[in-house]
């Protein structure tokens, strides 16, 4: 979806409308002064609503359910945050915890440890590109100020997208010639 960390670690269930298939990005986990809160998001291109693919509301449905369990398991010492991905006993994450939780997928995946968290908005913005998602589509997807930042920074080219512009050139300029 292209969330950035503290944008997925602020999600709330109060934020997402199963039934619309719809998600409001309003807040963000962050450390402030050594302790992990929850605060508004940055900007105001920041908030957003974005629609969620089928697959993403699948996965949210599943977690819905988890986090159920780990209520139950946590007894009164569950902390009703509201929060959709938390600690076992329902308070915010610490962003540590999911940059070491995501390195341990990457070494499980076989993926170069040198990949940040960070890299998935970089993949999500370039993926889309070459799915023919607009420029300005895929700003507002990440939740960008300017087009400028998105093309220049997150929209990265790929191989693939290059052959096409010169199979395209050869369509445009094609001549009959004969035989």
């Amino acid at each position: 979806m292209g969330l950035r960390r503290g944008e997925i670690l602020g999600l709330s269930w109060a934020n997402l409308d199963f039934e619309n298939k719809r998600l409001a990005v309003t807040q963000a986990v962050q450390r402030v002064s050594g302790k992990v809160q929850v605060a508004e998001v940055k900007t105001e291109r920041s908030r957003r609503i974005l629609d969620l693919p089928d697959s993403v509301v699948g996965v949210l449905r599943t977690r819905h359910a988890a986090q159920a369990r780990e209520r139950l398991a946590a007894g009164s010492g569950w902390q009703n945050t509201g929060l959709v991905f938390t600690k076992s006993t329902g308070g915010p994450l610490e962003p540590k915890t999911l940059h070491r939780d995501f390195k341990q997928n990457l070494n499980a995946a076989g993926i170069d440890q040198k990949t940040r968290f960070h890299d998935l908005r970089h993949a999500c913005a370039s993926l889309l590109l070459g799915q023919g998602v607009s420029l300005r589509v895929i700003m507002e997807q990440l939740g960008h100020s300017s087009i400028s930042v998105t093309a220049n920074i997150y929209a990265h080219v790929m191989p693939a997208a290059m052959r096409d512009v010169a199979n395209k050139m050869d369509a445009m300029f094609a001549i009959e010639r004969p035989k």
